[in-house]
């Protein structure tokens, strides 16, 4: 009997025939990238549905294109300035070479003739396709992005660093009188701190620490979320290093006994700004101060890129489609709750909805949210804000952290009350989360009707996977590490970071990676909470469910060599 003819057609259709996909899968796959609004080729690999190899050689013999190795292309031979980056990452499609009228592009599925259509409208210039894999057409992507950017810092040299273009950015409270000549004055101090600053984006920074001793002066950053020293200027340049980050944020120079915030945003050209949280410190041999580098784009990264293992990304997405209850997200201060928190928002951040969040302060600015400045100073606080949010018709409410009582309570009933409510907490792991709930005087029925979701959070650095390397570790070893005899038994390799580093990282590693617990309150865990057990008991019964705890899936990265066993166990149990 003949089986049911496949609906689908093209690359998908083609898959399926050489049993690389399913029909089933097909299906599903092709409408969630059109829901997602994701390229066909790069959902599959994404989600380790199919190789890209394997796509690319099935894809080259369907459709009669030819198939081409990027791993030898050399990115800077790549022509700049010819199509716009957003266009290259709206479609997936990189061009390579030009030739007269004819521009060759790299693209991972030929069916995309939307891509080469619109790049040949605005180059003016025949377009032809080159199939090449995905993943490679990803990293080579990446790498001619990232090539752009940092030619476009490169290209300000030392005669630009005065001119850059920095502006204040005002907090609404901020009316302090500062002597605008003092931003001019002193002209080596303004290209000392327009390079610091710049030299921290091009490395990748988080925070950028000035701080002065009683014989010595140094600059930090914080990069991967270590700290290391950048610059040791002359300790007598201290105050003037002072008042210059100080004026750029238009803060009272005149005032130094007390701590000060404030805000700079500095304009790199007319597409691309950077802004910069300030906050000043009084110490023993002057002010110290910190900018933390505010990066917008890492809101909007997508979820897949956070870190999450499959059933925690999927634990996570359920509670954000619930219509209402609570999603907390725990962590100590720098370990990314901010960026999973607005990578959920990103999610539900839609026409239909009408999302507020009240932070101390803003960190990152996204369209379409109402997002409010808490200032205690005139009284707006965490539980004001909250109060006013629900007589404004939300649907989405963010409360920056809970801190007390009162605003764990207005939070908590709006959860009970048809609204979704997304907040933080500085604790260690999601059972130490509702116990601290509990001890600050919110009744167990309370928590166990509104919490939905728990997040706990940190951030291990990835390695680097130019040059990271193999260890053998002895099995005894491995189960003293907490590794299941199962994991043991199916073999895996554990990896090392060169402590040499190479060209592409820093002491052999290079970005970070999100390590989760995620654990979904239950009938069972309402149970306990209801009795009013302790994180002992609520911990015991989380894992009896299988959800994973921080150090657990900790050693899944280190499982699929993303990170290292040292680092893990830096993060995990601060050795």
């Amino acid at each position: 009997m003949a089986s049911e003819p496949v609906p689908l057609s093209g690359l998908a259709r083609r898959l399926v025939e050489e049993n690389i996909l399913d029909a089933d899968s097909a299906i599903r796959s092709t409408e969630e990238a059109r829901k997602e609004g994701t390229p066909f080729v790069a959902y599959l690999v994404s989600n380790g549905l199919a190789e890209s190899r394997t796509i690319a050689v099935s894809a080259s013999e369907e459709f009669g294109v030819p198939l081409l190795d990027l791993s030898a292309f050399d990115v800077e031979s790549i022509p700049k300035d010819l199509v716009k980056d957003n266009l290259i990452r709206q479609h997936n499609a990189l061009p390579l070479v030009r030739r007269g009228m004819r521009l060759f592009v790299a693209v991972s599925d030929p069916t995309n003739l939307q891509a080469l259509d619109e790049i040949k409208f605005q180059t003016g210039v025949n377009t032809e396709a080159v199939l090449v894999e995905e993943d490679k057409l990803q990293t080579l992507i990446e790498q001619f992005l990232n090539r752009q950017d940092e030619n476009a810092l490169g290209d300000l040299g030392d005669d630009d660093l005065e001119d850059l273009d920095m502006e204040a950015m005002d907090d609404a409270d901020d009316d302090n009188e500062v002597d605008p000549r003092a931003a001019t004055d002193d002209t080596p101090v303004v290209r000392f701190v327009n390079k610091m600053l710049l030299d921290a984006i091009k490395s990748g920074a988080s925070d950028i620490h000035f701080e002065p001793y009683e014989k010595t002066y140094r600059v930090r950053f914080r990069t991967d979320g270590i700290l290391h020293v950048v610059a040791t200027p002359p300790s007598n340049l201290g105050t003037r290093l002072a008042a210059r980050l100080k004026v750029m944020s238009e803060l009272d120079i005149s005032e130094r006994r007390v701590p000060q915030d404030g805000r700079i945003k500095m304009k790199l050209s007319k597409t691309r700004a950077i802004d910069f949280r300030v906050n000043t410190l009084p110490t023993l041999w002057g002010e110290k101060i910190v900018l933390r580098i505010l990066d917008p784009g890492s809101a909007k990264m997508g979820i897949e890129a956070l870190g999450f293992e499959d059933d925690q990304q999927k634990y996570f997405l359920e509670a954000l489609a619930r219509p209402q209850g609570m999603i907390l997200v725990t962590g100590p201060t720098g370990s990314g709750k901010t960026v999973s928190l607005y990578t959920g928002l990103n999610i539900l951040n839609t026409a239909e909805r009408n999302i507020a969040t009240a932070e101390d302060p803003v960190e990152i600015n996204l369209e379409g949210i109402n997002q409010v400045n808490v200032n205690n100073r005139v009284g707006l606080d965490f539980a004001s804000a909250l109060r006013s949010f629900l007589r404004q018709d939300p649907d989405v409410v963010m409360v920056g952290e809970i801190r007390d009582l009162e605003t764990a309570e207005i939070a908590i009933k709006a959860a009970q009350t048809g609204h979704l409510v997304l907040s933080t907490l500085h604790t260690n792991s999601a059972a130490e989360t509702l116990t601290r709930l509990r001890n600050m005087g919110v009744p167990a029925f309370n928590l166990a009707t509104s919490v939905a979701l728990i997040i706990a959070q940190r951030l291990a650095r990835r390695l680097c996977p130019n040059c990271k390397r193999t260890i053998d570790v002895p099995k005894e070893t491995l189960e003293a590490e907490g590794f299941t005899e199962e994991q043991i038994s199916r073999g895996f390799e554990v990896y090392e970071a060169n402590p040499d580093g190479c060209a592409k990282c820093k002491d052999g590693y290079k970005g970070r990676v999100g390590i989760y617990e995620v654990v979904k309150i239950t009938r069972e865990m309402s149970r306990i909470i209801m009795e009013d057990g302790n994180s002992l008991e609520l911990a015991q019964q989380a894992r009896e469910l299988g959800f994973n705890d921080l150090r657990a899936s900790g050693l899944e990265k280190v499982i699929q060599g993303v990170t290292s066993l040292v680092e893990v166990n830096r993060v995990t149990t601060g050795h």
